[in-house]
């Protein structure tokens, strides 16, 4: 029986035809495997993930390997996009008893959700220390049948270890000027002086980290702070991580010079880097950021949008080699020397080779000045004949809510009304598809149909981000008032009485313990999206409970960010907005007034801490708190610079207001 023939996950999708007899995450599920007293095989992972894909052909297309798994095992498939809760639970089990953690993920588990054994990508012959996949299988069945009592033993103590890791919280202060210092001193300490970034190999953008880098040198004056953030932000754009012919970044390089990449692109990778490129503009004026702030955002339009309006969520790794060879990651992207000259001619292809500089392996890089745009151009085309990576065309609420920001941004900064355009298209489709009838949010969507689980923390968090970016930029109401309806739910729903943040609702599908996790990883954490929305959302309105909400949410990044300033980069961010008030910044002038638009974009392109900016109309009956009691000034439109409410005298100028604002 088919059981994933009509999911909406494009992951499960995958897997439908597989001789693996597949069940859904479910209570079906585990009452079949209790019925059958069998453990239950959960097997985690994504549409684009590669060795995912390497797993389910070596083994779970293997019609000997289904059998044995068949008859002995309850197979569940989850896409770990779909439902992040699951697993986020079941990874914490992975890393605590492995050291390591990735995808896809194999946990064996008894029909209480209890698991006994686990680890990521098992190989179809044993290799470099692992068994065979078909060799735990038989190891498994066998603890199974044979010693039953000692496996209920091992299952009922992970569990117990896991429910007893809820954080810690004594809802300390947010951090202050010293913490922020310290964790800035940190960054400095672990910079790659020699390829930036931190660390060492795999690398992977740290797009968090260096957006508070840049609001710290903002309101500190810190030349190391801006110094890093923009070496790194050269060297990604230069390395081979960056689509040199069409834009985007691949989520990692495998090496520590940013060489060659894991070729999937995801878009909250893109996502995030978009609006860092963009802040890192706002700053320095460099034209190297505005063109990568804008490849980057055309790649997202080009090629991540759907036709209901969203952004899909990944391009694969993988594709089918030009030659026919078969599939193979980074087939689309990476060139040969024949194939340079194949598509150049034999003069062309050598000024190719030295303008991108691709090694042995075929990536294109940019280590000198920018590359021709014929010659570009002409690489494009001919790539554009090759077979295409899968494209993973689920809608997920939180990675929209960041692509929402980062183009709403982007358009306003560059004067780019098409990517506005393209933030607001993302925006109502949120608002009419993914949110329910109570107001609640739907973690994800395809073809314009809700999916099946519900918002968790990071969904609200991020999709109030975007919308508060959205109102920022168009001045439209509404998504001041969406957002505010979201944050509502975060307090009634997902907050403790002590401050924390927990990942799911109070009412949502119970698990053997309920997440909560406050750093930071490919994405901002719920924690820390929820607790920027909430700063913001107090500046807009005046809110003193959203604002002690925030503040006693950012005591986690007193805890943690002066030691672990990378596992903490948003919430570092969020606490620079909070010390420096976040400015707010309100602009008063009729819609179509040249001046009050002057105004408007100069606010937008400021680049104080977690500025929020409100546009209005002089005779709006009901503004928003922000709005309330400014008027023009001698009849002409005016923007007022505010800290808490108290504001500095209005200004008529754009070259007063940025003063204001630096």
């Amino acid at each position: 029986m088919n059981r994933l023939a009509d999911s909406q996950s494009p992951y499960l999708l995958q897997h439908a035809a597989n001789p693996v007899d597949w069940w859904p995450w479910g209570a079906e599920a585990m009452a079949e495997a209790r019925r059958r007293d069998v453990p239950v095989l959960l097997s985690v992972g994504y549409a684009s993930c590669h060795w995912c894909h390497v797993m389910a052909h070596e083994s779970f297309e293997d019609e000997a390997v289904a059998a044995y798994l068949n008859a002995r095992f309850l197979p569940v498939k989850v896409d770990r996009e779909e439902r992040p809760d699951v697993d986020s639970v079941y990874m914490d089990a992975v890393q605590a008893a492995t050291g390591q953690g990735g995808w896809p993920m194999t946990v064996f588990m008894t029909a209480d959700g209890e698991p006994f054994y686990f680890g990521t990508y098992f190989p179809r012959e044993p290799h470099a220390g692992l068994p065979s996949f078909t060799q735990l299988l038989q190891g498994v069945h066998t603890a199974w049948t044979e010693r039953r009592g000692e496996v209920a033993q091992v299952a009922a103590r992970i569990t117990a270890d896991l429910a007893e890791r809820r954080l810690s919280y004594d809802a300390p202060g947010p951090p202050g000027e010293a913490e922020l210092a310290m964790a800035a001193a940190g960054l400095a300490g672990e910079f790659d002086e020699a390829h930036g970034g931190f660390g060492g190999a795999p690398k992977f953008p740290p797009s968090m980290a260096l957006e508070f880098l840049l609001r710290h040198h903002v309101r500190t004056g810190s030349r190391e702070a801006l110094r890093i953030a923009a070496a790194t932000c050269e060297a990604m754009a230069r390395g081979g991580i960056y689509d040199q012919l069409g834009g985007g970044f691949a989520r990692y390089a495998v090496d520590a010079t940013w060489t060659v990449p894991h070729y999937e692109k995801m878009l909250y990778d893109n996502a995030l880097l978009a609006r860092v490129y963009t802040h890192l503009w706002r700053v320095t004026d460099e034209p190297l950021a505005r063109r990568i702030a804008l490849e980057t955002a055309d790649f997202l339009v080009r090629e991540l949008r759907t036709d209901e309006g969203g952004f899909a969520s990944a391009l694969d790794a993988d594709s089918e080699a030009p030659d026919g060879g078969g599939p193979a990651e980074g087939a689309f992207y990476t060139w040969t020397p024949e194939q340079l000259r194949a598509a150049l001619g034999p003069a062309d292809a050598e000024l190719a080779a030295a303008v991108f500089g691709p090694g042995e392996e075929g990536t294109l890089r940019l280590p000198g000045a920018q590359a021709p745009e014929g010659l570009r151009a002409r690489l494009l085309d001919a790539r554009g004949a090759r077979p295409r990576p899968e494209r993973d065309d689920k809608i997920v609420a939180a990675w929209n809510g960041l692509a929402i920001a980062a183009l709403a941004e982007a358009g306003a900064c560059f004067g780019r009304d098409d990517l506005v355009a393209a933030a607001t298209g993302a925006a109502e489709l949120l608002a009419a598809v993914h949110l329910d009838a109570d107001g609640r949010l739907v973690r994800t969507s395809r073809d314009g149909h809700a999916g099946p689980g519900a918002g968790v923390l990071e969904d609200y968090g991020d999709v109030a981000e975007g919308f508060l970016a959205l109102y920022a930029v168009t001045g439209a109401r509404a998504w001041l008032d969406r957002a505010g309806a979201l944050l509502e739910t975060v307090l009634t729903r997902f907050a403790g009485a002590d401050g924390t943040l927990f990942d799911t609702a109070d009412d949502a599908e119970r698990l053997i313990r309920r997440p909560q996790d406050p750093t930071d990883g490919a994405t901002p954490s719920g924690w820390s999206a929820a607790t920027g929305a909430l700063l913001s959302y107090a500046a807009y309105t005046g809110s003193g409970r959203h604002r002690a909400a925030a503040e006693r949410a950012l005591g986690v990044v007193t805890a943690l960010g002066p030691q672990a300033p990378r596992f903490t980069g948003w919430g570092l961010a969020v606490a620079e907005a909070a010390v420096d008030g976040p400015r707010e910044v309100a602009v008063v002038g009729a819609r179509g007034d040249a001046a009050a638009d002057a105004l408007h974009r100069t606010a937008l392109r400021a680049a104080a801490p977690g500025a929020v900016v409100a546009r209005g109309e002089p005779d709006d009956a009901d503004p928003p708190p922000l709005l309330a009691g400014r008027p023009l000034r001698e009849g002409r439109a005016a923007a007022y610079v505010c800290r808490g409410f108290v504001c500095a005298a209005p200004v008529t100028d754009p070259e007063s207001l940025a003063a204001q604002l630096a």
